[in-house]
């Protein structure tokens, strides 16, 4: 759209007119891209929708004041990871991560760090981004860029050096782009992004670019298959046979992180204590990988409770990462239920 001229300096003059059709056109095409750019550096779906709308709307009060010295989508792109900046400066929710407890007491993590702020982003959202690719500076696929391992390595960095990352190596804007969205000096975002190149490459997990099955092949099914049955019959050893030999168990905002033999320990300390407690998965996506929703059987009632969401990342034929949400909140963003009838239908 940004190369019709013509047709965005007609929707541009009647926006400023007072046009709420003719803007809503003139911004449309970046709606789902810009939320996902709020993602990526909030972590959070709830987040990025509400910073989406604050964009929207800035963009509509501002409107007079794009002088088209830069194009409408890095405009508004300025508009957005600012927006995002100072939401990350405020803290607001973020605040709430740091006195995340379990409600019952935890195996001994393999390693317990800082509190993470992150949510699961619905795939149903990503298939409605227009199919453009990122600038050729990119150094990250635009798959890449929405696992869970990158956006949860990313939200390890100080605001402006993920967003540094984000514009540069994610996007592909050049320097002078991303300094002019930043309001900085060319080098302090070259600064910035050197800082955070080293940042993320400690955060991400080894093998973490090692490629996954293809999404919705018949190697991807099977394993996804396995996985679910050996959860929904409460086998544990089926499950673990199905992980790499250095898997992570993660439980994100929870600081801890289980590996190997402990992540094996937890299995059965908690979500499969006792023997007797019932699940059933629903199967849906989340950043770009396998993902279910979790319905715990009540022992009172013919009915099983939401109980979180969980990601699989995949390398290879095994299960390299199993990330547990436990926050119900995530739910209606998959189109899921909080309750649902038991026996399963």
């Amino acid at each position: 759209m940004e190369g019709g001229g013509t047709v965005i300096q007609q929707l541009l003059a009647r926006a400023r007119a007072g046009d709420g059709d003719a803007f809503a056109e003139l911004i449309e095409p970046y709606r789902r891209e810009l939320q996902v750019h709020c993602y990526r550096i909030l972590g959070s779906t709830a987040d990025a929708e509400d910073m989406l709308q604050e964009t929207m709307m800035a963009a509509w009060r501002g409107l007079d004041g794009f002088e088209q010295r830069a194009s409408l989508r890095s405009w508004l792109y300025r508009i957005a990871t600012n927006k995002c900046l100072n939401a990350l400066r405020d803290g607001g929710r973020r605040d709430a991560v740091s006195q995340a407890r379990p409600q019952i007491p935890l195996p001994e993590p393999t390693r317990s760090g800082e509190p993470l702020w992150l949510e699961p982003y619905p795939d149903s959202l990503l298939d409605d981004i227009p199919d453009a690719g990122p600038g050729p500076e990119a150094r990250y696929e635009a798959k890449e860029s929405v696992s869970l391992a990158f956006v949860a390595a990313l939200q390890h960095l100080p605001p402006r050096q993920r967003a540094a990352l984000v514009l540069r190596d994610v996007l592909g804007f050049r320097a002078a782009e991303a300094a002019d969205i930043l309001d900085c000096s060319l080098d302090s975002v070259n600064h910035a992004l050197r800082r955070a190149r080293a940042g993320i490459a400690r955060h991400l997990p080894p093998g973490s670019r090692e490629r996954a099955p293809l999404p919705g092949s018949q190697r991807e099914q099977e394993l996804v298959e396995r996985f679910a049955s050996a959860f929904e019959r409460g086998d544990v050893d089926g499950i673990v046979a199905l992980l790499t030999s250095d898997a992570w168990l993660t439980m994100p905002p929870l600081p801890f992180e289980y590996q190997g033999r402990d992540a094996a320990n937890f299995l059965t300390a908690i979500p499969f204590r006792g023997g007797t407690r019932q699940y059933r998965l629903i199967a849906t996506r989340a950043n770009g990988q396998p993902a279910f929703g979790c319905y715990l059987r009540d022992p009172q009632a013919p009915i099983g409770h939401a109980h979180g969401l969980i990601v699989l990342t995949l390398a290879g034929d095994r299960i390299c990462t199993l990330t547990r949400f436990i926050d119900n909140s995530v739910l209606p963003w998959f189109g899921l239920p909080r309750t649902l009838p038991w026996p399963p239908g």
